[in-house]
């Protein structure tokens, strides 16, 4: 009998974690950002995603946008629950279309269009050599000339160190698993195992001693993400240099990293590193030797077929059309980031006033915002470039957002509010799905499952009566009793009604006050 698995694990869900940088939208401003033209991806067009998991992105970006989407994962109960959701908002009946297919039978259907948009995220490294070669020859034939292809994988030199005790790990629960025992069982012999290891102080804990550290860490993750992550038979890091070998065929040239803060430099890089780093001009050494300085685990990618660089005054016309707006009050913003380096703190004099000039939440185009900080109060202190920079930031930390043009905006607003609807209602149930759609950005959105609930709430009470926190946690608490749950408080439950009531009031307090008005700046809810 054929293996339909191909060694794949599939015997454990993978999560549902929800991944921005397959929103067309996110890859548009990073191509700007880095000085490439963006028109092949149009928001009218195709886009595709191969391995989509449990559903959860292509349907937060069929829903959000005006893109049609075609996508495949190869596990029935997950592309079961994908297309429950693909029902749920509507965007089925508008022409979505997600298939179980293995990637050897997707990519040869004749009834797909050509694709502006692929995107694979984290799956590229653990399928086999023959399912690559599967994909670049998809890629070859189905991405449109301007088209880009995002692309996630576990990299060197950040996986060298690891990589070693991944492999002892597989080969323990392969040889040792007890027969009829699941992945799950498998996984915690593994980690028990080389905890055991460990314990002997080999030399090789001696010599990488950065490994201890993660295998401290892997014993807390979500078992789902560590079947997936480590235990899978094809599994495979790759470096930059040999991505652009595989992707060579399918005239793909590499365009820039889909997280934003890796476009700045600073963040990063010593001065001594910056200067190294800006002699390599073949793009491939350079990546590569980025890499190096950065320690790089995990790589997210834009490929661009046949990209065009932007002269600076065309870069800067479209950039300028580019709409954002700003998403929590003004006085919330950290003006520190996690970098590379360390702890950076934000220039005041360049991030204070572009704050301040997004401080009405309005939605305004980058232009107009330029703009505004040419007035007297700011008096051209800012640069039309620190200016793309800082938005470059915000966005990438969560405080500024990118926004769709008004008539996708309000093409998209019933399909969200129908599978943001629906999302909330699986809320009562699980816990697992903690994102949800939003017509203005296009994406997803971060909410928790109270959030949802909160929501939940607001949607089902009385019309004009006014949110109150006792009623958010009241209706709360009632979806918990029903599930025999209980509140978690520093890592323990509440055992009295009066304790859970008491912290459910709490966070609905904080919800109403913080968190419900960025929902509604976001379309999530009104």
């Amino acid at each position: 009998m054929t293996d339909w698995t191909e060694g794949y694990t599939t015997d454990v869900g993978y999560t549902y974690g929800y991944f921005s940088e397959l929103n067309p939208l996110v890859a548009r401003l990073a191509l700007l950002k880095a000085g490439w033209d963006p028109r092949g991806l149009t928001s009218d067009g195709a886009a595709c995603e191969l391995g989509f998991g449990q559903g959860v992105s292509v349907n937060i970006h069929a829903a959000a946008s005006a893109t049609a989407w075609c996508a495949t994962d190869f596990n029935p109960a997950q592309a079961a629950l994908a297309q429950e959701l693909a029902n749920a908002s509507g965007a089925a009946a508008l022409g979505t279309r997600l298939y179980d297919d293995a990637f050897a039978d997707f990519c040869q259907r004749t009834d797909l269009p050509d694709f502006s948009f692929i995107g694979l995220h984290g799956i590229w490294s653990w399928i086999s050599d023959a399912n690559r070669a599967v994909i670049v020859d998809f890629v070859r034939r189905k991405l449109r000339v301007g088209g880009v292809l995002y692309i996630s994988y576990n990299t060197q030199p950040g996986w060298a160190a690891m990589a070693p005790m991944r492999d002892l790990m597989a080969l323990h629960a392969e040889v040792m698993g007890v027969p009829g025992k699941g992945t799950s069982d498998r996984i915690d012999g593994a980690l028990a195992f080389v905890d055991r290891l460990m314990a002997t102080d080999p030399h090789y804990a001696k010599a990488n001693p950065q490994v201890a550290t993660r295998l401290k860490r892997l014993q807390g993750m979500n078992r789902n993400y560590l079947a997936h992550e480590y235990f899978n038979q094809h599994w495979q890091p790759m470096s930059f240099h040999q991505m652009a070998q595989w992707l060579e065929p399918a005239k793909l040239g590499f365009a820039c990293s889909a997280h934003y803060q890796d476009h700045l430099g600073s963040l990063h890089f010593t001065a001594q590193q910056a200067a190294l780093l800006q002699e390599q001009t073949d793009p491939v050494l350079r990546e590569t030797v980025r890499d190096f300085l950065v320690n790089q685990q995990f790589r997210r990618d834009y490929w661009i077929k046949g990209g065009r660089r932007l002269a600076a005054s065309e870069q800067s016309e479209l950039q300028g059309h580019q709409r954002v707006m700003l998403l929590i009050p003004e006085a919330q913003v950290t003006m520190k980031v996690q970098a590379t380096v360390g702890e950076a703190a934000l220039t005041e004099s360049i991030y204070r006033p572009v704050l301040q000039a997004l401080s009405d939440h309005q939605t305004t185009s980058i232009a107009d915002l330029w703009k505004r900080l040419q007035g007297p109060a700011v008096q051209g202190t800012v640069t039309y470039a620190q200016l793309n920079e800082a938005l470059m930031l915000l966005i990438g930390k969560g405080d500024v957002v990118a926004v769709q043009n008004d008539a996708v905006t309000l093409r998209a607003r019933p399909l969200t509010v129908k599978l943001n609807q629906y999302l909330m209602q699986l809320a009562r149930h699980r816990t697992d799905i903690t994102n949800l759609a939003s017509p203005v950005s296009g994406g997803g959105i971060a909410a928790s499952r109270f959030e949802q609930l909160f929501l939940l709430c607001l949607h089902e009470r009385p019309a004009n009566t006014p949110p109150d926190a006792a009623a958010l946690a009241d209706f709360v608490w009632q979806v918990l009793l029903a599930g025999g749950q209980r509140i978690l408080k520093e890592g323990k439950p509440l055992e009295t009604k009066e304790a859970n009531l008491a912290e459910l009031a709490a966070q609905a307090s904080a919800f109403l006050s913080k968190r419900l008005p960025l929902l509604r700046r976001m379309g999530v809810t009104q």
